[in-house]
């Protein structure tokens, strides 16, 4: 059943080697493989299938516009089916907020979005170097990894990553220490050895880094360093955005305003590559073809993309479901971790989890998952931490289902270490 995958695809591959079987057709929260059997899935695409799988108010409109012999790539050339999202994002999305972003389509992922907001921002500053945070995760490509802390993902890139300098994420060391003390003071200082950076980037919850979530005081704070020393702050809001957290943006929270914002995954709405770049209108100083790329006009994704705003963002349902989502889930998982010494549940809105003491249970409880019936992930550093990750869309019966399969898996795992 697997042979084809395991003699033919590279190595590389992840996922599968914790989902060991075939997958052949989804609907809302659930994935089927091909012998029928239907997973609970609280993976949800890595965040990009924050409205579920084949949600019928998208899929409908794709088919229909797939059907109807439409464009379907484009370069960046005008398109019916652009015009409609900007029009869309603009007044669903950008007006309501006050902002006054200008849309870069850069490529299909939120790597090439992280890569065209470094890029921008050098630009624009003439300066090289860009600070980045312990534990975050930006993409693969060369530019991301620099300013992505993961030592076994650097490594990878196989020639040194450079202009990039670390600092502590909110709360690295304990909750109390004046986190931007030490980089105040070496912004300051000449012979710091610190360049004066172009950028700061930040993921306001670090999805793969462990799901640490930033305070909303650390982040304000964050923009007032920036704004002082005349660094450009780019936010990351491949995985947190797009509603996961409650707001669209998940910074709209510590009511901060970026400079560069980065979106992929879920703008799509339906799982289809897409990735906006988004800045201040002065910072648009690209000349014409200076950031390029051929999947920058993937119409269909922004047929279901701009189905998924009409439907979930033109008025604020969707945001109070997942408030009461958010606060269904914490008391479960909490319910969980209050069992396990050392155990905390860990995330903001619908990108929470389980951060565990002894690294070896959370791909235990992954494992034990699985064998029930629930897609669930890991990360941090040392794998750590359960990951859920479920649609923004799921009902508060399969999150209730999720919450005890996950229980079990739990016990079970913990039991399992416990014996070894």
């Amino acid at each position: 059943m697997l042979d084809v995958f395991e003699n033919l695809e590279s190595e590389v591959r992840s996922y599968c080697r914790s989902w060991p079987t075939v997958f052949d057709r989804a609907e809302g929260s659930f994935i089927y493989d091909e012998e029928g059997r239907g997973y609970l899935d609280f993976f949800a695409g890595a965040g990009a299938l924050n409205y579920g799988h084949n949600h019928p108010d998208l899929r409908r409109p794709l088919i229909e516009y797939l059907e109807s012999g439409a464009v379907v790539h484009s370069l960046d050339m005008h398109t019916k089916a652009k015009r409609t999202f900007l029009e869309l994002f603009r007044d669903l999305i950008l007006e309501p907020r006050g902002l006054e972003y200008r849309v870069q389509f850069p490529g299909p992922t939120g790597a090439n979005s992280v890569e065209a907001a470094l890029k921008l921002a050098r630009k624009v500053t003439g300066r090289e170097h860009v600070i980045s945070f312990t534990n975050a995760f930006h993409g693969m490509t060369l530019g991301a990894l620099a300013v992505t802390g993961n030592s076994m993902k650097r490594g990878g890139a196989g020639v040194p990553l450079s202009h990039a300098t670390p600092v502590p994420y909110d709360d690295y060391f304990d909750g109390e220490t004046a986190d931007f003390l030490w980089l105040e003071r070496v912004l300051t200082d000449s012979g710091s050895g610190i360049e004066h950076p172009a950028a700061v980037i930040v993921e306001t919850v670090q999805g793969e880094g462990g799901l640490n979530a930033a305070r909303a005081t650390w982040l304000r704070e964050l923009r007032d360093l920036c704004t002082r020393h005349e660094m450009l702050l780019i936010v990351d809001d491949v995985q947190a955005g797009c509603g996961r957290t409650g707001t669209f943006f998940s910074f709209e929270e510590a009511g901060i305003v970026p400079d560069i914002v980065c979106l992929s995954k879920s703008v799509s709405g339906y799982g289809l590559p897409m990735a906006l770049t988004l800045f201040r209108p002065e910072l648009d100083i690209w000349e014409p073809g200076e950031h390029n790329g051929t999947f920058r006009g993937h119409n269909p994704a922004f047929v279901t993309g701009a189905a998924a705003l009409e439907r979930f963002w033109s008025d604020d349902v969707l945001s109070k479901e997942v408030i009461v989502k958010t606060q269904q889930l914490t008391e479960g998982l909490t319910v969980i971790a209050d069992r396990c010494a050392g155990a905390q549940v860990r995330g903001r809105g619908l990108l929470i989890g389980i951060a565990f003491d002894d690294y070896s249970v959370a791909s235990t409880v992954s494992s034990e998952a699985f064998e029930r019936g629930l897609l669930v992930e890991t990360s941090g550093p040392e794998s750590e931490v359960v990951k859920l990750m479920p649609a923004l869309t799921t009902d508060s019966d399969d999150l209730q289902r999720g919450i005890e399969i996950l229980d079990e898996a739990v016990d079970t795992a913990v039991a399992c270490t416990a014996v070894a």
